[in-house]
């Protein structure tokens, strides 16, 4: 990387941390506006939620998008990545993934198949997002009552509900990374006239080789986890096989006028990416995904007497991806699905104000060996009904909110009994304002989930994760106990955020190694094995907090100057004994911002200790020093348009990390020390 940029980056110093500065060099005034969180149901601000809730908008946002959602909100507190190589990230919140956390796009399901394993990425592109919420606690039980781990709503305005001032107007961004010679191009148009407002928008990606910091294949661990492994190809400095093609475009249309708006969009999404190799020179597997997607939303405002709004959303979904391995199509995914919501904001009744709803979802799932038909999942039509309400109150210096969520979900597998559940959920919460500086925050949760069809009746060998996959028709609901304790103290010389959760799991389903390894068809062996993953049920205790300290150093005419120190700690055991796997390290470290008129950096340093709980038959992941620069200047160019340039050092250790919630840690690490450079010109 070229020295005259690392020098730049150490001189600049800090973060963007979202700080608004005055136009005028030298103008320190800060005006800092609160935060609505569009996701909760009733839009509360920022300060009045009594669990924590990550919000990433406009420049952040640039300067912290990643390759996927996971990678983009790693570094949030409470939040990891599950990788699966570049090519694959899903959010891990305080231990939580797959099915426990609900990725949605624009208040609505994805409907991919990325919750159902770690090898499936997710359709949603936060390269098109304009702002990502992370929300916890009552307000999850308006999207689903699985989202034990929280709910991650990516927001790109697919669909407008607000007039644009203009009739055109639009976005062109442009981004490289060194260490897989990616680019990524962004081009945005909307606008409007009249009642009719547009949206045009699509992406495209390209990517070779992903760069490492040392070896790919950690043979030591290798031995343990899969002891007839033979390997033979240990690359070095780079990955093979990680290379990705990814395409995708999408145009909305929609009316707004008083009484509120109605709009439609269509989306379609083309992405080839690459798993790493193990190391044996014996397969090599490419997942080749494709998506179509059709969505309606819309919002009247008092329809009725007792309403102040009505908010309705329909989508529909066609996905389907093949694995490739060496040339030959293996396992294939589809999932047709339906998702419908309606969402009641009713009238305040006394010191009541809330929201009632119901939700639909029809699924026709199928997973397949391509070439044989064999099933790997039974092909299995799914539905869930859902009923919700979330309502809130003050009472004096208290805001109270509690919420309920009843759902109904049937799965008819083809040969095989149908399979029902009744999920019941429920949360309360209080936020006490102690005075101006000081608050308090309580939640209680009580979260039950129907296992998903994979856990269930999946059964067969999985080329992506080199596994055979066993699932168990007999699995009950999952039901988890949630307490969450917050403190907040905010003054001149001093904010700070402390939570502390503990999460109590009864029947907690697990999808782990069983310490015996099968040939491809499932047959005990001694050669060329592959390991049994079973899926099992047991109660579980999770328990960890996240804290952050932010300290203003300097606010004068040069600018302004805040450290902050932050850490984030999730532990997951089982009742019986042993760790459950794939939970994130203890994490902890410094980040100072420096910002100044249109330009805002920063440098943030990260210890992440070394994971030893790993679980049964899994390996320990070593610690790692993580060392992160970045920086943005914007320029207001020609009238009205804005250039955003934006550039990153990440990994400036070149440290080999393996990362503790991956299921390919011991033969994919991390990326190794690279430069992202970028601009995005808005108009």
């Amino acid at each position: 990387m070229n020295k005259k940029l690392v020098i730049l980056f150490l001189t600049s110093g800090a973060l963007s941390s979202g700080v608004c500065l005055g136009d005028n060099t030298g103008d320190t005034t800060v005006q800092e506006l609160e935060d609505v969180i569009v996701t909760a149901p009733l839009q509360d601000n920022v300060s009045e939620s009594a669990v924590p809730v990550t919000v990433l908008s406009d420049e952040e946002l640039r300067m912290k998008v990643g390759h996927s959602i996971g990678d983009t909100l790693k570094n949030e507190l409470g939040i990891s990545s599950q990788s699966f190589g570049p090519g694959v990230g899903t959010p891990v919140i305080r231990g939580q993934a797959g099915p426990r956390v609900r990725v949605l796009n624009n208040g609505i399901g994805s409907n991919d198949v990325s919750a159902i394993s770690p090898d499936h990425a997710s359709s949603v592109e936060p390269m098109l997002a304009e702002r990502i919420e992370v929300l916890r606690g009552p307000a999850t039980l308006l999207y689903g009552s699985g989202a034990i781990g929280g709910v991650v709503n990516v927001i790109d305005n697919r669909i407008p509900n607000l007039m644009p001032d203009k009739l055109l107007g639009g976005a062109l961004e442009q981004r490289f990374d060194s260490t897989s010679d990616e680019t990524g191009t962004t081009m945005k148009l909307e606008g409007g006239q009249g009642n009719i407002a547009y949206h045009i928008d699509g992406f495209y990606r390209h990517r070779d080789n992903l760069d490492i910091g040392g070896r790919g294949v950690d043979t030591a661990k290798v031995s343990i986890t899969d002891p007839s492994l033979n390997v033979i190809d240990n690359p070095n400095g780079t990955l093979n096989n990680t290379g990705a093609e990814a395409l995708s475009g999408s145009a909305g249309l929609s009316w707004i006028g008083d009484p509120g708006f109605a709009g439609a969009s269509i989306n379609h999404l083309e992405n080839n990416y690459g798993i790493a190799p193990d190391g044996t020179g014996e397969e090599t597997v490419r997942i080749a995904l494709r998506q179509d997607k059709y969505d309606f939303k819309s919002e009247l405002k008092k329809p009725f007497r007792f309403a102040k709004s009505l908010r309705t959303r329909l989508g529909y979904t066609d996905y389907q991806h093949t694995e490739i391995a060496n040339g030959e199509p293996g396992a294939f995914f589809t999932n047709k699905s339906y998702e419908g919501r309606m969402e009641l904001t009713h009238e305040d009744l006394g010191p009541l104000r809330g929201v009632v709803g119901f939700q639909a979802q029809a699924s026709d799932f199928n997973a397949i060996e391509k070439l044989s038909g064999d099933p790997i999942v039974p092909h299995s039509q799914i539905n869930s009904y859902g009923v919700f309400a979330v309502e809130s109150l003050d009472i004096g210096k208290v805001t109270y909110q509690f919420g309920t969520r009843i759902e109904q979900t049937d799965i008819e597998p083809d040969g095989l009994s149908g399979l029902s559940y009744t999920p019941v959920s429920a949360s309360a919460s209080a936020v006490w304002k102690v005075d101006n500086s000081n608050s308090l925050n309580l939640a209680v949760t009580r979260s039950s989930r129907a296992p998903n069809v994979q856990e269930l009746l999946t059964n067969g060998f999985h080329d992506a994760t080199r596994s055979f996959e066993v699932g168990d028709v007999n699995l009950k609901e999952e039901t988890s106990y949630n307490l969450d304790l917050g403190y907040r103290f905010q003054s001149d010389w001093l904010r700070t955020e402390f939570d502390l959760f503990h999460n109590w799991a009864v029947d907690y389903i697990a999808q782990q190694r069983s310490g015996e390894f099968v040939d491809e068809d499932g047959n005990p062996c001694v050669v060329d094995c592959v390991p049994l993953l079973t899926t099992t049920q047991n109660d579980a205790v999770f328990k960890g907090y996240e804290a952050k300290l932010i300290f203003p150093m300097m606010e004068n005419r040069h600018g302004i100057l805040d450290l902050t120190l932050f850490s984030d700690y999730t532990r997951g055991e089982f009742v019986n004994g042993g760790d459950v796997p794939r939970m994130p390290p203890l994490r902890y470290g410094l980040q100072l911002d420096y910002s100044r008129d249109k330009l805002s950096s920063y440098l943030r340093f990260t210890r992440a200790d070394p994971q030893d709980h790993a679980g049964d038959f899994e390996t320990s992941t070593a610690g790692y020093f993580l060392l992160n620069l970045g920086a943005q200047y914007k320029i207001n160019a020609y009238k009205d348009a804005e250039l955003l340039l934006f550039a990153k050092a990440n990994n400036l250790l070149d440290a080999n990390i393996r990362n503790s919630t991956s299921y390919l840690r011991n033969f994919v690490p991390e990326a190794g020390r690279g430069a992202e450079i970028g601009f995005r010109v808005s108009y």
